[in-house]
């Protein structure tokens, strides 16, 4: 796949100059929908896409899970954005350079609008950064993304002042960045809404109801008309927005349909232009059906199981290595999901820079040799067969089907049996988050190219640790590797780290992402070449048909 080239950290500071120009150089080139030439739009330029779940938010500093990243997106655009290539574009700033190794520039535009015709400036990004880390906003990902800001990792802990993070107006047209230490894929880590600006006088007029209908004021593509809870939002275009003449979707509908059934049947009656991901087994099945419309391509991301390491049962390693040595990834992959995803055996997917990917050792050996030192491992650890299991997780026939494999491998190869309670995604997440669980369903797709994404899933304190596991020697080994200018380093650093944290086995990694799903064939702008299945709005258009 294609990934947008950022600047090696290992780039000395005689180099930063030509980074700069080439940077600010390559921000000129900004598009939004790319109708290639001889293509005849519809004359109706409505999509329909089903978004898997209802969003637990559509406050930027709140979003965590993938849906709500969708419809920030379209919402609400950042200093920088990525388009449906995957690659790193202007967005609010038209362009920036790297002043130093922690030290940036953006340039906002002068034309950038709010939906209600205030202009965006500098301010409205120092505020919705200051806001996003916080503590009283309590954002779940304030100190995943905080920590590459200067003072970041104190200002989300509380130790010190907001006002002290790593982000000023230089003037009401130019915001400045300064970072905790070298962060290379900064440009791509400001294209998330969790950075991005957010209009004050709505939030202080209306509280917690700034996100409503009405009341929400958005500087994206989109702008909210419509939200019926477990029903659809609705967004229509933006005449506000800077780019709006190449912003081709005059209304974009989301659906918070969980059911991969349902869903495809909604594509087939024509209700879905866009499904969120095919049914277990269905892959071969639907690409002959729908040839022109089956899309599939791995993306960074993994599918895993989260182990509560602070269970009585599961606190004990050994209990935790056992469950992860029986589970047959290859017989998951072929013939459970069926759908290209591959195998994993890391916290860490293929295709990730900044680490290398190490496999566990008996990930080779054959499937009665781990059994049998899997029970030697339960044995040792007091376990019985007959012990229950307890895994929660979000209602959908895909997880379901999942669930119900592994749980009969914990079975036929173990002996013991598992619960498995199905549940809304927004209740999932706080059980997560609170530690209410044994075993439970997760997931991660990547905000940005590189090893730290995924292994804040696994370092001490991360607000996304819902594991609650800690080896603070790889901390120490992260925290080294992000001081460093040496991109060699920095990635044998990151690389000892992973290793390190997945031999304590804090999860069960199972597949890295494949997201199979159907597209409408006259939806244009859907590419095969984006690693993390971000598919903004503004990108796509309604082919005529």
């Amino acid at each position: 796949m294609t990934f947008f080239a950022v600047p090696h950290a290992s780039i000395q500071r005689t180099q930063l100059a030509a980074v700069a120009a080439l940077l600010a150089l390559s921000a000129l080139n900004a598009t939004a929908a790319i109708v290639p030439p001889g293509v005849t739009l519809a004359a109706k330029q409505e999509l329909v896409r089903n978004n898997g779940s209802e969003t637990e938010t559509l406050d930027p500093a709140m979003t965590e899970s993938v849906g709500a990243y969708n419809l920030t997106s379209d919402l609400f655009e950042s200093l920088t954005a990525t388009n449906n290539d995957g690659a790193v574009v202007p967005g609010v700033a038209e362009k920036w350079e790297q002043k130093d190794p922690a030290t940036w520039i953006f340039h906002l535009r002068k034309n950038a609008r709010w939906s209600n015709g205030d202009p965006v400036t500098a301010n409205d990004f120092v505020y919705g950064i200051q806001r996003f880390v916080d503590p009283k906003t309590a954002s779940s990902y304030a100190n995943v993304f905080g920590v590459f800001l200067l003072n970041g990792a104190d200002v989300t802990a509380g130790k010190k002042p907001v006002g002290d993070i790593g982000v000023r107006a230089i003037d009401a047209s130019t915001v400045e960045v300064k970072t905790s230490g070298p962060v290379p894929f900064l440009p791509e880590l400001m294209s998330n809404p969790n950075l991005g600006p957010v209009h004050r006088a709505s939030v202080e007029k209306y509280g917690k109801n700034w996100t409503k209908p009405g009341n929400l004021v958005s500087n994206g593509p989109f702008q909210l008309k419509d939200w019926q809870v477990n029903s659809k939002i609705v967004m229509v275009k933006n005449p506000n927005y800077w780019d709006k003449a190449n912003v081709q979707l005059t209304q974009v509908t989301y659906l918070p349909v969980e059911d991969e059934n349902t869903d495809v049947k909604l594509f087939q009656s024509g209700e879905n232009d866009m499904t969120y991901q095919m049914p277990t087994g269905t892959y071969a099945k639907y690409r002959q059906q729908f040839p022109n419309d089956a899309r599939n391509s791995l993306i960074l991301g993994t599918r895993y199981y989260g182990f509560n390491n602070r269970d009585p049962l599961l606190k004990d390693v050994r209990v935790r290595k056992a469950l992860s040595m029986v589970v047959d990834r290859d017989l998951l992959a072929q013939r459970v999901t069926a759908d290209g995803q591959i195998p994993l055996y890391s916290v860490l997917p293929k295709g990730v820079v900044g680490a290398d990917v190490t496999n566990y050792e008996w990930a080779s050996w054959p499937m009665a040799k781990r059994v049998e030192e899997a029970k030697k491992l339960l044995e040792q650890a007091g376990v019985k067969p007959g012990t229950k299991l307890s895994f929660a997780m979000n209602t959908s026939d895909y997880n379901k089907k999942m669930a119900i494999f592994v749980a009969s491998e914990w079975k036929s190869k173990l002996g013991l049996a598992t619960d498995i309670e199905a549940m809304e995604f927004k209740v999932l997440l706080k059980k997560r988050h609170a530690g209410d669980y044994q075993i439970a369903r997760n997931g991660w797709v990547a905000d940005y190219n590189d090893a730290t994404t995924f292994l804040q899933l696994v370092q001490c304190g991360s607000d996304q640790n819902d594991n609650f596991n800690c080896n603070r020697k790889a901390d120490a080994l992260i925290k080294e590797a992000s001081q460093t200018v040496d991109q060699g380093k920095r990635t044998q650093l990151q690389t000892q780290a992973a290793k390190m944290i997945m031999d304590d086995y804090p999860l069960l990694p199972l597949l890295q992402y494949g997201l199979p799903r159907l597209v409408k064939s006259y939806v244009g702008g859907y590419s095969l070449k984006n690693p993390m299945d971000r598919y903004h709005s503004k990108d796509l258009y309604i082919v005529k048909h």
